[in-house]
């Protein structure tokens, strides 16, 4: 029987596997009695295999319509995997505005490997054409991109990778498998963090890989398995649990979000607001806008005392989460990119972004409304960027 994405993250394929429970058990073990010497069983040893995080990757898999799917520790770790996939002398073509995190491993990290980056607007198909090397092997895509937004066309990005023999590698944290499916879409590898939307209760640290390509594949598992970059046990029937209302909280927040974009486009203490639900290359890939937006103050200075003002958003990094979060990108996700490249980027100390949970879209908004007028009708409660990264 084929199930929907909606009812496969319910169903449980070894649900109760002794007393037919409602929920899997938890396999709280660390290693597994080995009844033939030199035998296969199933499991060994909990880094290489257990059964909690077997069950999360079939899930994840069917989720983004993939055959093979691997957990990691962390969202950064399962960028990692992919990443490290490559041998020295490999060339990867990145967008400009990538995520922080991703910018640091690939600047601080994994060029120590002799593993060359070239980093271009992934929003124009002629430049990732000019930017392939001889030796150029992976092409790395963030749509939406954080914090900004921008829209890359997966299909055209897939043909060019064919044509050149290069792997495709699609971000796809901000759509979720329920916004988006970059596999359908020609993509290679689909990654995750799983502490995002896929988790939803700001209560893990989680990352996934996703592929159909079985060499890939093997490669993935090898370095979850060989680095011990495996998601654990525990936290694989959390995330499983939370797998269960993935569909109904994420719609309910990508409900949320459309009013908020609706009220804050019409803002005069905005100078912009990010969202791709209008744009028209990404609803012919995606379902709809998806549930982050982002937001710039005209008046800069008024950053902090926006912040103060607010009651309801959990002011943090991360996103994705039941209770909405408002993130601020230059001291936070993308904190590790420098200054003059941040700015480069239009990274700048007005702009926000903002994850909509679950909280009632009408109080969300009244707090907003709030904490705009009294950030915009103070004067003396002002702070610029340079003050605030001397504090």
């Amino acid at each position: 029987m084929s199930l929907s994405k909606e009812t496969e993250v319910i169903f449980d394929a070894n649900r109760g596997v002794d007393y037919d429970s409602a929920n899997p058990p938890l396999y709280a073990s660390s290693t597994f009695h080995q009844k033939v010497l030199g035998g296969d069983a199933k499991y060994d040893y909990a880094r290489s295999g257990n059964p909690n995080r077997a069950l999360l990757e079939e899930k994840l898999a069917a989720l983004e319509g993939g055959d093979y799917a691997f957990a990691y520790a962390s969202g950064i770790a399962a960028i990692s995997a992919v990443l490290l996939t490559l041998n020295s002398g490999d060339h990867v073509i990145l967008p400009d505005d990538v995520y922080g995190g991703t910018f640091r491993l690939t600047e601080q990290i994994l060029t120590r490997f002799n593993i060359q980056f070239t980093t271009v607007d992934t929003t124009h198909l002629q430049e990732i054409e000019q930017a392939i090397q001889s030796n150029t092997k992976l092409v790395y895509i963030e749509t939406p991109s954080n914090p900004l937004f921008k829209i890359t066309d997966i299909k055209g990005v897939a043909q060019i990778a064919e044509q050149h023999k290069l792997l495709l590698a699609v971000d796809n944290t901000f759509m979720t498998p329920l916004g988006q499916s970059p596999l359908a879409l020609g993509a290679d590898i689909v990654v995750h963090s799983a502490t995002k939307f896929l988790g939803g209760h700001s209560d893990i640290i989680a990352g996934a890989a996703i592929t159909s390509n079985k060499e890939v594949a093997d490669a993935l598992y090898l370095l979850q398995n060989g680095t011990g970059t495996a998601l654990s046990a525990h936290d694989s029937w959390t995330l499983s649990q939370h797998l269960k209302t993935l569909s109904v909280r994420f719609n309910q927040s990508v409900e949320n979000a459309q009013k908020l974009y609706t009220f804050l486009s019409q803002r005069e203490e905005i100078a912009e607001v990010y969202y791709p639900g209008n744009d028209a290359l990404h609803l012919s890939q995606a379902s709809h806008g998806g549930a982050v937006l982002g937001l710039r103050l005209k008046d800069e200075t008024k950053a902090q005392a926006f912040v103060d003002a607010l009651t309801l958003p959990l002011v943090s990094v991360s996103l994705g989460g039941v209770e909405t979060i408002l993130s601020h990108p230059a001291t936070m996700s993308h904190a590790a990119v420098p200054k003059e490249v941040r700015e480069a980027r239009h990274i700048t100390f007005g702009l926000f972004r903002l994850s909509v949970g679950l909280e009632n879209a009408d109080e969300l908004i009244a707090d907003l409304n709030y904490a705009l007028k009294e950030a915009f009708n103070e004067s003396t409660n002002q702070q610029t960027e340079t003050e605030y990264f001397s504090r």
